[in-house]
């Protein structure tokens, strides 16, 4: 099946007060017509980034340097910030990480909502208020006609982030960009927000880029796993696959730091020892090679390719490829 998405050797770097670091390096991934791909790793491993990159809206800092990203054949990085925001939100909408943050604070939901409308579908006022209420149905907020009238602070965090993925989906995009959609929600509303967000893509035939630290929301959501660590992809496969046979070190460190999954019988969830390295300063080799227990002295010199280890199964590791 042909690609909705394809991102192929995509570099993003920032010029900070000290140095220049590369966020998001090498990365290539595909992401097929109604698929879910998950993006799972720490904090500050680029995730985010990546995302950011596709939607071409990285800080005043950053800038892409290299590579390429295709929607539906057509060059991402070529278009002019006219065409982009006409993409956005018809095209490719994204849910960011941090609802509050991201909803206006004097303004009212059903008209944030309806702004979005306007914008893509140059509906009149009165129309794209009435299909905001809809909007609003559809993801399941009670009573939507009287919340249309509220501010973000009146509403619940699970509230807001229905808020979140109703905007997304006003026009119908091919392809969302969730970010975290999840965050600082209890595990009820996390369940009934995941629920939702695949109700939504079934109906509208929409692919998913999902992107989570949360191994447990992989697995129930995704078709497909990216294990990114410091700016790079180091794992990437079916889900299945990934969860009955991780190959990378770090994707098992994470798998067995998950308490159902925990082989430490004393009752203590395993860690990944170590930190993951500043990216102002990486040293040659494998970015894991420090927390490694597998690591031996080529690992220190030369970083490892992505490669194939298994059919539709890239592995970045020495250890791995070399078997």
């Amino acid at each position: 099946m042909p690609c909705l998405l394809k991102i192929k050797d995509l570099v993003t770097v920032f010029n900070t007060v000290k140095g220049k670091i590369t966020a998001v390096d090498d990365v290539s991934l595909c992401i097929e017509e109604g698929e879910t791909l998950g993006i799972v790793g720490e904090s500050g491993c680029g995730k985010t980034m990546l995302a950011l990159s596709i939607m071409r809206l990285i800080p005043p800092n950053g800038e892409i340097a290299g590579g390429s990203i295709s929607f539906r054949g057509e060059e991402l990085l070529k278009k002019s910030e006219e065409e982009m925001r006409r993409l956005r939100g018809s095209e490719i909408a994204m849910i960011f990480q941090e609802p509050m943050t991201s909803l206006n604070p004097v303004i009212r939901i059903g008209e944030q909502i309806a702004e979005a409308i306007r914008l893509h579908q140059g509906l009149a006022a009165r129309d794209a208020h009435a299909l905001s209420i809809r909007q609003l149905e559809e993801v399941g907020i009670p009573e939507p006609q009287r919340r249309a009238l509220d501010y973000p602070h009146q509403l619940s965090g699970g509230m807001r982030q229905r808020v979140m993925i109703a905007m997304a989906m006003s026009c119908h995009p091919r392809l969302l960009l969730a970010d975290e959609p999840t965050t600082a929600l209890d595990v009820t509303i996390q369940a009934q927000i995941l629920d939702l967000i695949d109700a939504l893509k079934k109906k509208n035939n929409m692919s998913v880029l999902l992107i989570t630290h949360d191994l447990g929301i992989v697995a129930q959501s995704t078709q497909k796993v990216a294990v990114m660590y410091a700016g790079k992809i180091v794992e990437m496969a079916d889900v299945d696959d990934i969860y009955s046979a991780p190959k990378h070190p770090y994707t098992r460190g994470l798998m067995e730091s998950i308490p159902a999954r925990c082989p430490d019988q004393n009752g203590y969830l395993k860690t990944i020892p170590g930190s993951v390295p500043s990216l102002y300063d990486l040293a040659p080799g494998c970015r894991f090679y420090d927390r490694c227990s597998l690591a031996f002295d080529k690992c220190s010199r030369q970083e490892p390719n992505l490669e194939e280890v298994a059919p539709g199964h890239l592995v970045s590791c020495w250890k791995c490829n070399s078997n």
